[in-house]
């Protein structure tokens, strides 16, 4: 264990990064260093190559797949905690797109037609629109999140970051695991695993993770089913390794079924017959409902009353093949070629009550093809990547949403109705991309990246009704309502310029211009008239970034230092908003809008220190104090000018400790995760009933390895903290706004087998 005094005079060093950064003088071997203290080189491929992490002008965090397990995530919605500046939301209950924010860019729609500003890439493939985002976190090797724009390598629909997740690759030795496990909420969960070579350079690697449990939120609704989901993932990867070939060909499938998370309803409303409102604080207490006078009946925070016979389906499959070809000692050639579908149904219940007000369906069948080939050259010092790129992606929806059923024959017929929109949205995109990272000298590096992208669109939106045409008839007939049909297309370039300087053997600094590029497209969300679903096309963002930090690691003393700071200017940015209708029983107008400039800017820091051989300390500090919308005012006359994005909070921090110790002579290790954000909105119009106040969220575990046989004994919000992912306002329409509840505290036992 190295000293105090040690420590805090390498702490003096790196703090001073944020000013003159002071030379450090460490003279053990890296071998020696890693052995002292347990502390790895991090290698990640933020520009598609293995790198170690102080060598990479991009603010980016990572996190191994052994933590993942470890602590029982189960998916990329709960990634938060890794990175600085990083929120990840479930959104409108599982199933439905995420809401993925970096820095305060990010999308907030549910609509399953659209495309989040942050990319996420599974063993180098896009995943492509925001409903492929949920991505279940089994034999994972790694995952890299790459904050800022991601304009040149990662180019598609990045302006505000990227997430790598990495898969394990099968190995050419014989290997294997088996977990099962047991949780509260009736869960349980296998995990297995076997590896197996074929030849001398070949080999078989097979995963497989189920998933079945029930949610937190608990219905008293007696009819209700049990809310709950059954999901079952495989993975099956083939590895070829010739003289100057490698082909790895990876197939995966998704099955899941269930009943939807129920919602909670806030009700807004002190007295029905005045509809004199509740205040923010009272909102959602038995002294308040909704419209029509109804409340849960419960101040338990878990507790709902929904008539949430409300069914999912989700059935995904895809395959894609890695080629690399070693043309010379100094060029290789890289070709990704995939195709992935998903087909999902979705049932909601939006009023969150046993009436029949807003029911509906989302449904999506959605193809996508990728192509990319890549030209990698080590050019004495310097390193050249080249490439083209080919998406073509469809995605075809039919939702249904049924509006205030229970008053047909009593209210005007043209406000009961059953609305059904369905479209098709096809995407097309094609990009030319280059980057050259050129050591100017021994410490200087200049990095410079450069990308055309071209992308042509095309929509058809229809929509019918179901309306009540007489009295007697409370069926309705089915009438059309309208049909758009359009294209559209967008093209640009989009780039980086970056500095490094080496200030050492341990310490990077670097500058970084960026900008990045979110394509235009059509909002096939709920579009409740004709004059919406002509206006749902929008037009591209772009973001211009200005970023500087250093990355420092000093292994002698066990440190590893990172911070950044940025600066960003948002032009023309698509938000989603949802605002009143100008007819207070009609459901609200939602729209997906180009709202002008915003201003974001920040800072963030992350700190590794491994105190002692067996004990080790993560933090990590995001602050984004200014992150608002430029002077703008939104088609309906609201204005937006001065406020803050949504999911953006101020200050979000994480720490992460962990003790390993032998415990009869075998390792026993304990960790302890904390999340915390400060409070945010959960819309555009900084609605006091529509946000979140700070909370924090803290996970545990416990593990202990004897020989061949694992135990790990884990734990989820310890505290039981009380949080929504989302509050949707609903209040124009019902007198309410709809709540998606975060989960409780969730705790079991894995016990797991290795070979």
């Amino acid at each position: 264990m190295k000293t105090h005094s040690n420590f805090m005079s390498k702490s003096i060093g790196f703090m001073s990064s944020f000013g003159l950064l002071l030379p450090l003088q460490v003279h053990a071997t890296d071998e020696q260093v890693l052995h002292e203290t347990n502390m790895d080189v991090i290698e990640v491929y933020a520009q598609k190559r293995a790198q170690k992490i102080e060598e990479v002008g991009i603010a980016l965090s990572q996190v191994k797949g052994d933590v993942l397990k470890a602590q029982h995530f189960k998916d990329s919605t709960e990634l938060s905690i890794f990175a600085p500046n990083l929120k990840i939301s479930q959104n409108a209950a599982e199933g439905t797109p995420p809401a993925i924010n970096i820095r305060g860019v990010g999308l907030i729609d549910y609509n399953t037609a659209n495309t989040s500003p942050v990319a996420i890439y599974v063993d180098d493939i896009a995943v492509g629109s925001a409903s492929n985002q949920i991505v279940n976190l089994f034999d994972i090797e790694q995952v890299d999140i790459l904050r800022g724009p991601q304009g040149t390598l990662f180019g598609r629909n990045s302006t505000g970051g990227a997430i790598l997740i990495r898969s394990k690759r099968p190995e050419y030795e014989q290997s294997g695991y088996f977990t099962a496990g047991v949780a509260n909420n009736n869960a349980s969960n296998v995990d297995a695993m076997f590896n197996t070579p074929l030849s001398d350079n070949t080999a078989l690697r097979v995963a497989f993770n189920y998933q079945n449990y029930d949610y937190s939120t608990k219905n008293v609704f007696p009819t209700a089913p049990t809310a709950g989901m059954e999901q079952l993932n495989a993975r099956i990867s083939f590895l070829a390794d010739f003289d100057s070939v490698q082909l790895l060909v990876k197939g995966h499938i998704q099955d899941w079924e269930g009943i939807v998370q129920p919602v909670g309803s806030i009700g807004m409303i002190a007295n029905p017959l005045t509809k004199e409102r509740c205040s923010p604080a009272q909102a959602g207490s038995t002294n308040c409902f909704d419209n029509f006078g109804f409340n849960d009946a419960s101040d338990d925070f878990y507790t709902v009353s929904v008539n949430n016979d409300s069914p999912h389906k989700s059935d995904g499959k895809g395959v894609s093949a890695h080629l690399n070809w070693q043309v010379s000692d100094i060029n290789e050639v890289i070709s990704l070629t995939s195709f992935n579908e998903l087909e999902r149904q979705h049932a909601f219940n939006c009023d969150g009550s046993p009436a029949r007000l807003c029911e509906g369906n989302l449904g999506l069948d959605t193809h996508q093809f990728t192509q990319e080939l890549r030209l990698q050259s080590q050019l004495s010092e310097h390193f050249l990547t080249a490439g083209l790129y080919f998406a073509d992606e469809s995605i075809k929806q039919d939702n249904v949403n049924d509006i205030l059923r229970d008053f047909r024959g009593v209210l005007p017929a043209d406000l009961t109705a059953t609305f059904f929109y369905d479209n098709h949205i096809t995407t097309q995109s094609i990009a030319a991309f280059t980057q050259l990272d050129y050591q100017l000298s021994t410490n200087w590096l200049l990095s410079a990246g450069l990308r055309y992208s071209y992308e042509s669109l095309d929509y058809d939106s229809l929509s019918e009704l179901n309306i009540v045409a007489t009295p007697t008839d409370l069926k309705g007939v089915r009438v059309p309502f309208y049909q758009v049909q359009g294209d559209q297309s967008d093209n640009g370039f989009s780039g980086q310029l970056g500095l490094n300087y080496q200030f050492d053997d341990y310490t990077h600094g670097y500058y970084r211009f960026a900008n990045g590029a979110k394509s235009g497209g059509y909002n096939g969300g709920f579009l409740s008239s004709p004059e919406q679903a002509q206006l749902a096309d929008y037009q591209s963002e772009r973001l211009n970034a200005n970023e500087v930090g250093t990355k420092s690691w000093w292994p002698e003393q066990g440190v590893r230092f990172n911070w950044a700071a940025f600066y960003y200017d948002y032009n023309d940015q698509q938000v989603f908003m949802n605002q009143p209708s100008v007819s207070p029983q009609s459901p609200p107008v939602q729209l997906l809008e180009n709202v002008g400039d915003s201003i974001i800017y920040g800072l963030e820091a992350e700190l590794d220190y491994a105190i002692s051989k067996g004990l080790n300390l993560q933090f990590a500090l995001g602050y984004i104090p200014h992150a608002e919308f430029e002077e703008y005012i939104d088609p309906l006359g609201n204005e937006l000018t001065d406020k803050r994005l949504p999911f953006t909070s101020k200050w979000n921090a994480s720490a992460g400790l962990e003790y390993t110790f032998e415990l009869a002579k075998n390792p026993l290790t304990t960790q302890l995760l904390v999340d915390y954000q400060s409070d945010f909105y959960f819309d555009q119009n900084q609605n006091p009933y529509a946000m979140q106040e700070g909370y924090s969220i803290v996970n545990g575990n416990i593990r202990y390895q004897l020989d061949q046989w694992g135990l790990v004994i884990w734990g989820k919000n310890l505290f039981d903290t009380q949080y929504s992912n989302l509050k949707f306002d609903l209040s124009s329409f019902l007198g309410m706004l709809e709540d998606f509840k975060g989960e409780g505290r969730r705790y079991g036992l894995d016990i797991s087998y290795q070979f």
